[in-house]
């Protein structure tokens, strides 16, 4: 596994554990304020105050849970965006240096000679249009068309 995926999967499984945190958090809220309903009827204000203070620090911790999460996730997508535009850029740099590498290596010039020498062997006319929308004949005898 690269280190790009392993860093990846770290990142997803902390921000699953950050979630699954929240709703752990949430549940005790809810579970504070029924306590805090109970505690009501007794009419024991003392206890009442203990399970409100719980559930506030309970529903606190479930949104601090949540922004944790968002921003590892955040993070997440900021990396990964910053590494496909690097893949981006040095997949155009290899393009670029391939095309100009192929134009210098294969002169047209050798080319065309090598067409006429294969066109000769063959004992045949060869006609061939250039991109410009030239056409180029060869040697004499039957027609070949080709695009180059």
């Amino acid at each position: 596994m690269s280190s790009a995926n392993k860093h990846l999967f770290n990142l997803k499984f902390a921000a699953k554990e950050l979630n699954r945190n929240a709703k752990k958090c949430d549940k005790e809220e809810k579970a504070e304020k029924a306590k805090i309903k109970k505690a009501i009827q007794k009419g024991n204000t003392e206890v009442v105050r203990i399970h409100a203070e719980n559930a506030i620090r309970q529903k606190n911790q479930t949104i601090n849970f949540l922004r944790m999460s968002a921003r590892q996730i955040s993070a997440l997508m900021d990396k990964f965006e910053q590494q496909f535009e690097t893949l981006d850029v040095q997949t155009q740099q290899m393009e670029d240096t391939m095309s100009s590498t192929t134009t210098l290596t294969t002169p047209q010039n050798q080319v065309d000679m090598l067409l006429q020498e294969m066109a000769d062997e063959a004992g045949l006319d060869l006609s061939m249009e250039l991109p410009q929308g030239q056409t180029v004949s060869f040697g004499t005898g039957v027609n070949f068309h080709g695009t180059g």
